[in-house]
């Protein structure tokens, strides 16, 4: 609705947006006894004739993966630090990263079921410095091949542990 009625396109206001259709869903207007509910996520818009891409996030980052030099190199680009809905009383902007890609590069949102997820041998938290290190290791690998390798450790990982959230990860790489 907000970008196909409305044409908004710009990945900040469409967040900016979002905010107001989730407090308006949830009924919040600050009182003390409301729901304080919200929503972590990123959006991106991606430009392919420029290859340009705006990211805005609501605690969520988006991570990008460039080739320098043959090695692959990780650039994360921070979230507004407030999810989608009440938030402490204020309503600032969400801030919009434009960012230029190049051929061969990849992206990656995700929400933090897969870091947060507990297994191994002590049944310890995934951790978000062990799944930067799954996305470098696996850069070689087509898109297809990662998100099978992402299915295989998590469920190696999980050694039979139930899953605790909610797991998304989405991956692009330009072409």
């Amino acid at each position: 609705e907000i970008v196909a009625r409305r044409g908004i396109t710009h990945a900040h206001l469409i967040l900016n947006e979002v905010r107001y259709l989730v407090k308006h869903s949830l009924r919040q207007v600050g009182r003390p006894d409301e729901s304080k509910d919200g929503i972590d996520m990123a959006i991106c818009v991606l430009d392919e004739s420029t290859k340009t891409l705006q990211y805005s996030g609501a605690n969520n980052p988006l991570y990008i993966i460039k080739e320098r030099n043959g090695t692959p190199e990780l650039v994360e680009y921070k979230p507004d630090r407030m999810p989608l809905g009440y938030y402490m009383g204020r309503d600032l902007p969400f801030t919009k990263h434009e960012i230029q890609l190049e051929t061969g590069d990849a992206f990656y949102m995700f929400s933090d079921g897969f870091p947060d997820q507990k297994g191994g041998e002590r049944s310890k938290k995934f951790m978000i410095k062990n799944f930067k290190k799954l996305l470098l290791r696996i850069q070689h690998q087509s898109m297809y091949e990662q998100k099978n390798t992402l299915e295989r450790t998590l469920q190696e990982w999980q050694n039979g542990s139930e899953q605790i959230d909610d797991i998304l990860v989405m991956g692009v790489r330009l072409q």
